[in-house]
């Protein structure tokens, strides 16, 4: 008996079309991947819903919860084994880790995408949906998180960051790979992800900025976050979380108005923590009340601040997420 699989399309460049005229890849007024996946009935039966589509900078954290109470929905209407969900990819690692956080349940969650319009040469979409249907159907899947598939290979929603602008084999998970891959013998996982967070959210309303360090980088930047309406900041320190002295002040007038300051670091290997002594350093930063993320990205720490602060306000229960 075939397992019963959702399957969301919600957009991006799996589901445009290339002018062949001009070059220019865009959305079609029909989703081809609607079409294409009726003709994937051997592998599963499926489930087809179409919320909205969005190219991938479109998406916000709204779409991303709507996608969230869909999937609830649609698990209490119907015994759905998995689901699948095609994406545009700028921001396709950021659905999946919005998902990871926020989702309660063990049946597999899998987010593909495509490099390649649906009717380019070498086109990688329809492909792609397929080795993640087959990934959601699997046994072994289940209880690992959301995944992110494309390439033959599975990755964790945690870890897994597009690295290249235009190669098809642009996701990776810097410093662990991927958790397994697909096979034309069928799913093979050969890492297992040790733990998992849940915070239960209904609303994504609060407002958290991202930055990035830089050599010279002064206060002015974060004096003028702090007379904005925010809730948050995660910043993309210089190595393993040191700033330019400079920043000290605006650092301490965010810490002082009670707005939560998270540290990454912009490099896309290793963790940020509190090792330098000297002014501007990591260890003083984390004597100013500065919170280090144990090797979260920018954009999914900040997607992370995000979801806390609907659940807390407590500053060393963020830390204490942050430190997972």
């Amino acid at each position: 008996m075939k397992k019963k699989i959702l399957v969301i399309h919600t957009g991006g460049t799996i589901s445009m079309s290339e002018d062949e005229t001009t070059g220019a890849v865009k959305p079609s007024e029909i989703n081809p991947m609607t079409d294409k996946t009726q003709g994937l009935v051997d592998f599963a039966d499926l489930i087809i819903e179409e919320p909205f589509n969005l190219p991938s900078p479109h998406v916000t954290p709204k779409e991303m919860l709507q996608l969230k109470k869909l999937i609830g929905a649609k698990s209490k209407e119907h015994a759905i084994a998995g689901v699948v969900i095609t994406h545009g990819t700028d921001t396709l690692e950021e659905t999946a880790y919005f998902l990871d956080l926020t989702m309660d349940t063990k049946i597999p969650i899998v987010v593909t995408g495509a490099m390649r319009s649906s009717n380019e040469i070498g086109s990688d979409g329809l492909y792609n949906l397929i080795t993640s249907i087959k990934v959601a159907a699997s046994d072994e899947a289940v209880n690992k998180g959301v995944l992110v598939v494309l390439n033959d290979e599975i990755h964790t929603a945690k870890n897994v960051t597009k690295t290249h602008t235009s190669n098809i084999s642009t996701f990776q998970s810097p410093q662990y790979g991927p958790i397994g891959v697909v096979t034309k013998r069928g799913v093979l996982f050969h890492h297992c992800p040790t733990g998992s967070e849940h915070y239960p959210i209904q609303d994504v309303s609060k407002k958290v900025v991202l930055i990035k360090a830089h050599a010279g980088m002064d206060s002015s930047l974060l004096y003028a976050i702090n007379e904005l309406p925010c809730d948050g900041i995660v910043i993309e320190a210089l190595g393993q979380g040191n700033l330019p002295p400079a920043t000290i002040p605006g650092i301490q007038a965010l810490i002082k108005n009670n707005i939560p300051v998270v540290f990454v670091s912009r490099c896309f290997n290793g963790i940020a923590q509190d090792t330098y002594a000297y002014d501007g350093g990591g260890k003083q930063l984390k004597e100013l009340g500065v919170i280090f993320s144990n090797g979260l990205n920018g954009q999914k720490a900040r997607l992370k601040l995000l979801i806390m602060l609907d659940t807390t306000s407590d500053f060393k229960k963020i830390e204490e997420a942050f430190s997972i």
